[in-house]
C-alpha cells in the first residue's frame, strides 16, 4: 500500500509507477457473480466442461469483470489521506490483451499519467488523474488489460 498524506504530493510522481496492488484470485465464484450481476452467461465464461474445450482451455474472465476491478485494486494499492471523495470519471482507452483463466492472479500496477488540480469551489477543491493501469497475470507473458482511467478526487 503507498501512502500520501495530501493530494498534491501525487504531483511529483507524473510519470511514474506510483502503486502495485495486492494479488487477487479470479474463481469461478466471481465470473458466475459477474455474468449474474451483467446478463452475459456465454458459455466461455460461465460453462467449464463446454469452455474445456473451447479455444483456452477452460472458463476465462469476462474482460469488463477484469476491467471493473479497478477500484478494488486501488483499494488495496493507494490511500490518499486528505482525499473525502473519489469519482470514476471515465476511461480513454482500454485493451483486452490476454485472457484471464478461471483461477488466475491478478494484480494492478498504477503509473500516474497527469493530474490537474481543478478549479476551487465553496464546497471542494481538488484534482482530476489520469492513471495508466496494467492489469497483470500472475505468470503470464502479457497483461489482462491496459486501461487509461481517469479519476476525480475532491479533499
Amino acid at each position: 500500500m503507498r501512502h500520501f498524506d495530501t493530494l498534491n504530493e501525487l504531483i511529483d510522481h507524473v510519470g511514474t509507477e506510483v502503486a502495485v496492488s495486492d494479488w487477487l484470485v479470479i474463481d469461478h465464484s466471481r465470473i458466475d457473480r459477474f455474468a449474474d450481476a451483467t446478463g452475459d452467461h456465454a458459455w466461455i465464461h460461465v460453462d467449464p466442461a463446454r469452455a474445456a474445450t473451447g479455444p483456452f482451455g477452460a472458463p476465462v474472465a469476462h474482460g469488463f469483470l477484469t476491467l471493473s476491478l479497478i477500484p478494488l485494486f486501488a483499494a488495496s494499492a493507494l490511500h490518499i489521506a486528505d482525499v473525502v471523495t473519489g469519482v470514476n470519471y471515465g476511461l480513454n482507452r482500454v485493451r483486452f490483451v490476454a485472457p484471464v483463466p478461471v483461477n488466475s492472479r491478478l494484480r494492478a500496477r498504477f503509473t500516474l499519467t497527469s493530474i490537474e488540480m481543478l478549479p476551487e469551489t465553496a464546497a471542494q477543491r481538488g484534482a482530476q488523474a489520469v492513471w495508466a493501469i496494467t492489469i497483470d497475470i500472475d505468470g503470464a507473458g502479457k497483461p489482462a488489460c491496459l486501461a487509461e482511467f481517469i479519476a476525480r478526487y475532491g479533499v
